[in-house]
């Protein structure tokens, strides 16, 4: 099966350089991104689309299906880490470098790397049992962009992932086998 992740588009919060779990929208350039991502990717053959349940998946999902009956299906697995105290606090406030590294003993008051990365591959070992589709197309968030690649290439030696994630409206294909 062919997974084809996206990263919503750019939100208000991201062009700030927030933390944020808020059920936010696009902004205008995200909106743009969408369009723009959904003339790149017309030609992928997938079946159904998933999607984080916050509005800035959902909608550029909606943006990518624009006059398509492909069914969206909005999956809490999906959502993006909740940094719970962090949230509306300035990316500056924490050592990044810690705080998107998997093995960090840092208690920034959020969801753990281990918390998030479980949720995601618990998503992704039910997509096995999904046979009948060989192209599916997956919207969501930086964070889950960054579980995804650790399901798929592993966890790097120094547990680092924050420079692994995808950026606004990025496409990364990877290949899932199924049962």
């Amino acid at each position: 099966m062919n997974i084809y992740l996206v990263r919503h588009g750019e939100t208000e919060h991201n062009r700030l350089g927030y933390y944020s779990n808020e059920d936010e929208d696009l902004n205008e350039n995200g909106i743009k991104q969408a369009y723009k991502l959904k003339e790149l990717i017309k030609d992928i053959p997938y079946q159904i689309c998933y999607c984080s349940p916050l509005l800035r998946a959902r909608h550029t999902a909606e943006i990518l299906n624009e006059e398509s009956d492909r069914i969206i299906i909005p999956i809490e697995q999906l959502t993006e880490r909740n940094p719970k105290v962090l949230n509306g606090k300035p990316l500056e406030f924490t050592d990044r470098n810690e705080y998107w590294n998997y093995y960090s003993t840092v208690d920034y008051g959020s969801e753990t790397m281990q918390e998030l990365f479980d949720r995601v591959f618990y998503f992704l070992n039910y997509l096995k049992t999904k046979a009948g589709y060989s192209d599916i197309l997956i919207v969501a968030h930086s964070g889950i962009s960054k579980a995804f690649r650790a399901y798929f290439e592993g966890i790097p030696e120094d547990g680092q992932f924050l420079h692994l994630g995808l950026k606004n409206c990025e496409v990364k294909k990877y290949v899932l086998e199924v049962y």
